[in-house]
């Protein structure tokens, strides 16, 4: 059965005016499909199942047109080691689960007041936030209270 995600990235990646590689379509491929954060070198690693020859740099150009056409968006994580994942449709911010890496996205629609008081009150316009909220999935808590 055929991932739909991966099938409308590549429409939009055409519709962008990007031509279709074989790296870039292994990446969009890997990423449309990952349940968690993924390092540009853990993408390598998958990619060279079926792309032997691929190198770290390609991937991180493929990384950089899916983020130009809005697929994939970086995270940072504490450890200041950047990482990749899906993007959300609209707005919204990251669950990210320090263990293992599954993320959650969630609406913050009602922060957007508290963001603008806090600018106002700090003499700023607000014109962008982004929010990451880090600690442990349900599946780790339970596995780290188990140990």
């Amino acid at each position: 059965m055929a991932n739909r995600d991966y099938e409308n990235w590549m429409n939009i990646l055409r519709e962008k005016g990007y031509r279709i590689t074989p790296p870039l379509s292994a990446v969009a491929r890997i990423m449309s499909e990952c349940i968690r954060v993924m390092d540009a070198r853990e993408i390598f690693l998958q990619a060279r199942h079926d792309l032997p020859d691929i190198g770290l740099m390609t991937i991180y150009r493929a990384l950089e047109k899916l983020e130009d056409a809005r697929l994939v968006q970086r995270v940072h994580q504490p450890k200041g080691c950047q990482s990749f994942a899906p993007a959300p449709a609209g707005h919204q911010h990251l669950l990210l689960c320090e263990n293992c890496g599954r993320h959650e996205y969630f609406s913050g629609d009602d922060l957007d007041a508290w963001f603008n008081g806090i600018g106002k009150d700090k003499g700023f316009y607000i014109s962008d936030h982004w929010l990451q909220l880090f600690g442990q999935c349900n599946t780790c808590k339970r596995h780290i209270n188990h140990e």
